[in-house]
């Protein structure tokens, strides 16, 4: 009952077909009750194929750990138990690359698809994968990775994010890369922002602040309950639907609260700030802007400038 999409993808569907099972893409990590859960909720209506990641993190957050995959040895104990039981349907595991999910979906013959929030990079209806279920009119769940709330507020107090550098002296493109090094440290799959603070001094900048979009109210919510993105099926770029603070605001906040005083400093960020952070920005003390990633047909360029700031883009 343990299949290789390698295997599969130029040969004989049959075996897994025949299962006509609710297919659970490959998830992120989650605890064995979690998945105790998703057997006791799915098994009863028929066969369940678990995907199984063959890379250790969510595509595009790489060695990030609140994006780490599911370990099969956390569920294989469940797995053998239902597998070894008496029970009517049985669990099967379909391990593959996660590029390869658009291939598994339109290759397989399944009854559901169910997605488990935060084990993939971007809001899921704007992906490949969501229109090949549509087309094939397969229904689809995304679901919590977490048993409770309580575990999914365990999970975000317990595990260790990556974190920039506090202090120092740094150029510009180690600047930005502290900014990147911010973003690590949010929860939103759709996309991580991070900025970094500095005063010019010589050649190069004193680091005095560093912040991140955090997802409010604690972090691991939006994956807990629903993406309000995903939730609403909103647009890449709409600030309707949106579940974390930006980081400019966060910086903002930390310079008031940590008396930073903003006069002649440089923000550094990985993303050119949206038009409501762009006006924000425009009536503070920081000087000039430097952003790898344009936004809202930059706005924010235009806004800020007007208003006396210097804008450099860095690729």
């Amino acid at each position: 009952m343990n299949f290789d999409w390698n295997e599969l993808a130029f040969a004989s569907k049959k075996p897994l077909n025949n299962l006509k099972a609710t297919f659970i893409a490959a998830p992120r990590e989650m605890s064995a009750a979690r998945f105790t859960q998703l057997v006791k909720e799915y098994l009863p209506k028929g066969n369940i194929i678990l995907g199984l990641a063959k890379e250790n993190y969510v595509l595009g957050f790489e060695d990030q750990p609140q994006f780490r995959m599911l370990d099969v040895q956390t569920v294989q104990p469940i797995i053998d138990k239902v597998n070894n039981s008496p029970a009517k349907y049985k669990i099967a595991t379909l391990a593959y690359n996660q590029r390869d999910l658009l291939h598994v979906i339109t290759g397989l013959s399944i009854r559901r698809f169910i997605g488990v929030r935060g084990s993939w990079k971007y809001s899921f209806h704007t992906q490949p994968p969501y229109y090949a279920l549509m087309k094939k009119g397969i229904p689809y769940e995304l679901i919590s990775p977490f048993a409770s709330e309580e575990e999914a507020k365990e999970y975000a107090a317990k595990t260790k994010l990556l974190t920039p550098p506090t202090s120092g002296m740094y150029d510009e493109r180690e600047m930005l890369d502290i900014a990147t090094q911010a973003a690590k440290q949010s929860y939103d799959y759709s996309f991580q922002t991070g900025v970094s603070l500095g005063r010019k001094k010589g050649k190069k900048y004193e680091l005095l602040a560093t912040a991140f979009n955090p997802v409010l109210p604690y972090q691991t919510y939006a994956m807990h309950f629903g993406a309000s993105r995903e939730v609403n099926f909103s647009p890449p770029h709409d600030l309707n639907h949106y579940d974390t603070t930006h980081a400019e605001v966060e910086l903002i906040i930390k310079a008031g609260r940590e008396k930073i005083n903003l006069k002649g400093t440089t923000l550094f960020i990985n993303l050119l700030p949206c038009p409501a952070c762009a006006r924000m920005l425009s009536r503070t003390d920081i000087e000039e802007f430097v952003y790898t990633e344009d936004h809202s047909d930059g706005y924010a360029v235009k806004m800020l400038e007007l208003t006396g700031k210097k804008v450099r883009r860095v690729v």
